[in-house]
């Protein structure tokens, strides 16, 4: 029996255009279709749901509108779901690149994008928003990882050009380090675990507690994997930093799919949160 939801904006299908391999395990994917018309000029560094087909099926079978919402297909038709980010938008063109993070046949996504050619389809819902920091800033502090690095560069490349301020990111391998356009007052450091697992590494915490601490108050942008991400919200939140100035989310958690992560992603953030309003206490 299908079921309903009241999931928005309805999901459209679209088309690969082409492919570029932006690094060893970074593949960017530009998409197009009558779906994308009307996008939000702005919605690079947004969050967007991506639908996967069922290896039964050519093209995924996506919802469609019903009286109380989408009505979504049954269970075993029902696509696979997936949240990534914008890295690119433009409306003239109506082009959307999305970069997909390789690791082999460990989950639908990647394994689609591994394999994917011109003309594949895929299902497209969102936006849910712009990436997001503070304008006015006193300065600005970045912090992630392949996962977020398209919400970061689209910040770097918002900022104003007379921002000051501290990006760090950090990589598998140095191989995976990028080229990013950024105000000349932003420091870039790249940070490289060499192979080592996200969860235990403690590279972006070190550098944060090492970094030179600016005046005034910033806008933080910090999204990764889940461990580092509360590590490093932990730390902020020591250093004086409001919830109001931080976008922090763990958008991923290392060996768990995302229909298992969803909730507990969730029940941390609403932990951050708690854990800020006790220090602001």
């Amino acid at each position: 029996m299908a079921n309903t939801s009241r999931v928005r904006p309805r999901p459209h299908l679209l088309r690969v255009r082409r492919i570029r391999q932006l690094s060893p395990q970074m593949r960017r994917i530009t998409l197009v279709g009558e779906g994308l018309a009307g996008f939000p000029a702005d919605c690079e560094g947004a969050h967007i749901k991506l639908m996967l087909a069922r290896p039964h099926q050519a093209d995924p079978l996506l919802p469609v509108p019903g009286p109380e919402g989408l009505v979504w297909p049954a269970a075993e038709d029902k696509p696979i779901t997936r949240t990534y980010t914008v890295a690119r938008f433009d409306s003239l063109t109506g082009e959307m690149d999305v970069d997909f993070v390789l690791h082999g046949d460990d989950g639908p996504a990647s394994r689609w994008a591994s394999a994917a050619q011109a003309g594949d389809s895929i299902g497209l819902a969102g936006p849910s928003g712009p990436a997001r920091y503070r304008p006015g800033a006193a300065w600005y502090l970045l912090l992630g990882d392949p996962s977020s690095l398209a919400a970061v560069a689209a910040v770097l490349r918002a900022l104003p050009e007379d921002a000051v301020g501290h990006a760090l990111i950090e990589v598998p391998a140095a191989s995976e380090i990028q080229p990013l356009t950024r105000p000349p007052g932003i420091s870039l450091q790249w940070l490289s675990r060499d192979g080592a697992a996200a969860a235990s590494s403690t590279l972006l915490l070190t550098a944060l507690r090492q970094l030179d601490w600016l005046d005034g108050m910033p806008s933080v942008t910090l999204a990764g994997e889940s461990k580092q991400v509360v590590a490093l919200h932990a730390h902020l939140l020591t250093k004086g930093v409001p919830r109001t100035a931080m976008y922090a989310v763990p958008y991923w958690k290392e060996r768990c799919a995302e229909e298992a992560y969803q909730e507990e992603r969730y029940q941390i953030m609403d932990e951050m949160d708690e854990a800020a309003d006790a220090v602001r206490v």
